[in-house]
């Protein structure tokens, strides 16, 4: 692991904090989730910044797993649940993909198998006293064919609107993963827009988070538009910089022949890395809103002792931001968690929960 350096934030002043002044602000952030759980509006809902706060540390589950289709060819169990709150963990992203619903209507029906797994994963969750967010994660239908699909998108949050809004504060909506390609910047503001007025209709209060066009990237944070009058919303972006090292053999990325990259953590390295996630933050201050790091993650087919330095040293800057954060992801590929073995990536863990046990 290699030491956090100063963050380059706004502020000539904020770029000469020390390490020290960091660790006490990382002190201050430690009592805050719960303070925050505590301190409802006068409704009982906890507003956006003490949900970002209580979110605190998660990972990405149950997206690609067999359990969709056949709950009997599941890899990941009910004891799974139990084994992410005692690592240390505070909440877990489920990425959604009902279009793979293979019993869904002509008219955008989800079928109750379906649903029946959807039910199970929010209630384990619950009941493993961890927060969940529901992940809209048809990103690629939706950037390759828009309009083809904007029917079949806006149906799913009238069905999940509806059958969650009797659902705790624990419950987030997370309205679409990463739109891109052929859905812009300028259609996705309108899109976004459609789908919350859905989703106010049943749940006026519920937290729902939103990110940028062009894959949730920090770049396109300045083209996001959220209404100005709901703050019961949390900005989210996720980060693979840099890519070259983060996806190297990724055969998806066309790197799959492009291996051996290492980092070191060597300043340069950590100063580029701070300069994205400065722009963020400077976003987020400026806009007052809270930011949730969705995803990150390095490819298996990096050499463990780079992939630990990056994560470490992403999630501690995260952190020292005040942002919550949700590592991708807990089995598949980039995995914290091998389900053959039915053991932790003990290294990944360490790296992304300090002392765990």
């Amino acid at each position: 692991m290699c030491r956090t350096t100063q963050h380059n934030e706004t502020s000539t002043t904020t770029r000469s904090r020390t390490v020290s002044q960091w660790l006490v602000f990382l002190l201050v952030l430690a009592s805050t989730p719960t303070l925050a759980a505590e301190s409802p509006d006068a409704a009982g809902t906890p507003d956006a910044a003490a949900q970002n706060q209580r979110l605190g540390r998660g990972v990405n589950i149950i997206g690609y797993d067999p359990l969709w289709k056949s709950p009997a060819k599941a890899r990941f169990q009910e004891r799974h649940f139990a084994l992410i709150k005692q690592a240390g963990f505070s909440h877990v992203r489920i990425n959604l993909h009902p279009f793979r619903d293979t019993k869904i209507s002509p008219d955008h029906k989800l079928s109750e198998a379906w649903l029946a797994t959807l039910d199970w994963a929010v209630q384990q969750a619950l009941a493993n006293r961890l927060l969940v967010i529901l992940d809209f994660h048809e990103f690629n239908a939706l950037g390759e064919n828009p309009e083809a699909n904007k029917d079949r998108f806006l149906a799913f949050w009238r069905q999940v609107a509806d059958r969650y809004n009797g659902q705790p504060s624990e419950v987030l909506f997370e309205i679409l993963n990463e739109p891109n390609k052929k859905l812009t910047p300028e259609m996705w503001n309108q899109w976004l827009r459609q789908a919350l007025a859905i989703i106010r209709q049943d749940n006026p209060k519920r937290t729902v988070i939103i990110g940028p066009a062009s894959w949730y990237s920090i770049n396109l944070l300045e083209k996001l538009e959220l209404p100005e009058d709901d703050r019961q919303i949390i900005a989210s972006v996720h980060y693979y910089n840099p890519f070259a090292f983060t996806h190297q053999g990724a055969p998806w990325t066309g790197n799959r022949d492009k291996v051996g990259v290492s980092w070191n953590c060597t300043e340069p390295e950590q100063q580029a890395v701070l300069r994205d996630l400065d722009k963020a933050q400077s976003w987020a201050r400026q806009h007052n809103r809270p930011l949730y790091l969705g995803e990150f993650g390095a490819y298996d087919k990096g050499d463990m002792t780079s992939r630990v330095r990056w994560i470490s040293f992403v999630a501690r800057s995260a952190e020292q931001f005040g942002w919550s954060w949700g590592y991708w992801q807990f089995d598949g590929d980039f995995i914290v968690y091998d389900m053959k073995s039915q053991k932790w990536v003990e290294p990944i863990r360490d790296a992304l929960i300090p002392g765990s046990p």
